[in-house]
């Protein structure tokens, strides 16, 4: 095993094989953590959106902020509500994709997966960015380097999730219970203190506020409609992630259907109970928050803020003043806040590689998506999801103010039309169903559809209308642009296979076989493919050797007469000493002449042992082959010799037990890989 390999065990684990997959679904315990951090984390940033929203209109406007709050707890239920019923009628785990393909069409399902792909993408980076901006509360070294920092929780992030499901979701589950303990305790403490009436004021309770120009006390009706929809609509990020428990059901244990709905009605019980709590507490402990690009309407005794100011986060302010006493219990809070942000991202890491699996299988995305690394995790879907986000966090400087804007749009667009595909999935069962007792579970349910497409329906025109110029644009541009590339990508897939389908004439055979065997000089190589070649018995066979030098020609002629070769050898001449042009065009004039023939090309080539000395050998035949294929009905064979160092080296590997991959000798990395071995063998 080379030192690459010993690595990749490290940072992985050991191999698993396809029929240990069993071994990776997840108990409820387990799967909570993993696939409801997202929408749980969500507190960490929702409510500080919502107050940086209706700061516009200065801290009158805070009145508003609990009433917004409910608004947004009533879509979750609703939502939560809805996927119950998704998760018992779709249990493979193709989520909002599955449902709207299936009940309204290829076209409506690709546009659900390119939102939920963008989604995915932005679920990451706002996630790992507001951990960023946690950490730099907690750790005044960071202020500064957010983007660096959330790059390597990126990288690392990603590392742990090639490690598979089920060991990624074990890493995660100490921080999350610790997250939902650290808030819920707080916000039980708070509300204590608050119903004893010795709730303390937040750090910024003591700042002065002014309203941003247009918005105020001279604030119109519509106005204020128009703020309260924008402070709506950012408050509706809590809501991510819900969805993915629907594309992730494959990953339960069984019972599979029954577990993730057990686990999304405990996401929703939680997420609603947390975000409420928080928003409550900011408005009665005087939290003060503006856009990071705005403090200056932040003013202390009439004075502006030191430039140096850090705005620290809802929370944060909360966990300071609730603990001042007791310092421990701030960073506890801040620590696992900072680490669930981070962790959040896993929702996306599970769901992304997931959905992009799905896509492949259905020919709308890459096929390497599909594909299963050493520990059964779709290892291409998660590293692709790393590198898109690891760009947005880089070009937005991990700035969540900035990303917010291009969020959720997209989710509620796969909330909609898994809604109403869920509402056309009960009305077409209803009409062949006949026991009463289940038409009633089905028109309850689509009741509950019914009410999920209207709320999120409501929901999505606000997010549109409100976001748009604020860079929701970008998330429709980055949608439009990956359902493109998904329906170019099927239209491929179906036209190769349109191409590839057999037919009766596949069956024909050629009506000769034209061999020629290249020929650079006469020796063991040379010889050895000439005999393979006259054993496959074509009809033709000849030796093709091109002539650059007179003299080097006249004597490969010479020695082939002495030698008696009983093979006739054709003389190409290349004036302009090109090697590889005169074999090809040689090549499709055989195959022009008798097109239902095919011609058989013989490549002589090394086998070396040592990286360096395959710099030195088969340049001319490797392109050589490169162009051949692309000529139709010609073959293209090579003929290996191999050379003292291979054997040299191949003796060795058999004498030391150490095994070395054919690609790596015939690449000459063997040399160094065995040494390598041996050392850690040592």
């Amino acid at each position: 095993m080379g030192i690459g390999d010993v690595s990749k065990r490290v940072l992985l684990g050991r191999k698993l094989r396809s029929s240990q997959l069993g071994e990776t679904l997840l108990p409820k315990r387990i799967a909570l953590p993993v696939f409801a951090s997202d929408a749980l984390s969500s507190v960490a940033y929702a409510p500080d959106e919502i107050f940086i929203m209706l700061s516009l209109a200065g801290a009158s406007a805070y009145v508003w902020s609990w009433k917004i709050g409910l608004a947004v707890a009533i879509v979750m239920i609703a939502v939560v509500a809805s996927y119950r019923q998704t998760v018992h009628a779709y249990p493979s785990g193709g989520g909002d994709y599955e449902v709207a393909s299936v009940n309204l069409g290829p076209t409506a399902g690709t546009t659900v997966a390119s939102a939920l792909l963008v989604d995915y993408v932005l679920t990451v980076a706002v996630s790992i960015s507001s951990g960023a901006q946690y950490a730099a509360s907690a750790f005044h070294g960071l202020i500064g380097h957010e983007a660096t920092f959330a790059t390597v929780m990126v990288v690392l992030l990603a590392a742990m999730n090639l490690r598979g499901v089920r060991e990624s979701g074990t890493l995660f589950a100490i921080p999350t219970y610790a997250f939902m303990a650290a808030i819920l305790g707080m916000c039980g403490f708070g509300l204590f203190r608050l119903v004893e009436g010795d709730l303390p004021e937040v750090a910024s309770a003591d700042l002065d506020m002014a309203a941003a120009p247009g918005y105020g006390e001279s604030m119109t009706t519509i106005a204020l409609i128009f703020l309260l929809a924008r402070a709506f609509s950012s408050g509706s990020a809590a809501l991510t992630g819900v969805e993915a428990i629907s594309n992730g059901v494959p990953a339960f244990r069984r019972p599979k259907s029954r577990n993730a709905a057990t686990t999304l009605l405990l996401l929703g019980m939680i997420a609603v109970t947390m975000m409420l709590s928080v928003i409550l507490l900011a408005k009665e402990m005087g939290l003060q928050l503006v856009d990071p690009e705005d403090l200056h309407r932040l003013t202390l005794d009439g004075q502006p803020l030191p430039a140096d100011y850090d705005q620290h986060t809802a929370i944060s302010q909360i966990a300071d003043a609730l603990f001042s006493d007791f310092r421990p219990g701030f960073y506890l809070v801040v620590t696992v806040t900072g680490i669930i942000l981070v962790l959040a991202a896993n929702t996306a890491f599970n769901g992304f590689p997931v959905l992009g699996s799905i896509l492949a299988k259905d020919g709308f995305a890459p096929r390497a998506l599909g594909s299963r690394g050493d520990r059964l995790a779709y290892s291409n879907g998660i590293v692709f999801l790393a590198f898109m986000a690891i760009v947005l966090i880089q070009v937005f400087d991990a700035e969540t103010t900035r990303l917010i804007q291009l969020y959720i749009v997209g989710v509620f667009v796969s909330f909609n039309l898994s809604q109403l595909g869920m509402i056309r999935h009960w009305t077409r069962h209803l009409k062949t169903e006949r026991d009463p007792a289940v038409r009633r579970r089905m028109y309850r349910s689509r009741v509950i559809n019914g009410i999920g497409l209207t709320l999120t329906a409501v929901v999505l025109i606000v997010v549109l209308v409100t976001k748009f110029f604020a860079g929701a644009w970008i998330t429709i541009l980055a949608m439009i642009v990956f359902f493109v590339l998904m329906r170019g990508i099927h239209r491929h897939y179906a036209s190769v296979n349109d191409e590839l389908a057999a037919d009766e004439e596949d069956k024909v055979m050629p009506t000769r076989v034209h061999a020629i065997v290249l020929v650079s000089k006469l020796h063991k190589p040379t010889l050895r493919a000439l005999a393979f070649a006259k054993a496959t018995r074509p009809n033709v066979l000849e030796g093709v050797y091109v002539s650059v030098d007179p003299e080097s020609t006249s004597r490969l002629l010479e020695e082939w007469d002495e030698r008696n070769i009983d093979i006739p050898l054709k003389v190409l001449h290349s004036p302009y000493r090109e090697l590889v042009r005169p074999i090809v065009d040689y090549a499709l004039e055989i195959r022009k002449a008798n097109p239902r023939g095919v011609v058989s090309v013989f490549i002589p080539e090394y086998v070396v042992g040592r990286w360096w000395e395959q710099l030195l050998h088969n340049q001319t035949a490797l392109r050589l082959k490169g162009r051949l294929l692309f000529a139709p009905g010609v073959m293209v064979t090579s003929v290996p010799y191999q050379l003292r160092s291979s054997e040299l080296v191949r003796e060795r590997e058999e004498r030391e037990g150490v095994w070395v991959r054919p690609t790596e000798l015939r690449m000459g990395n063997v040399r160094s890989r065995v040494n390598r071995d041996r050392q850690i063998q040592r």
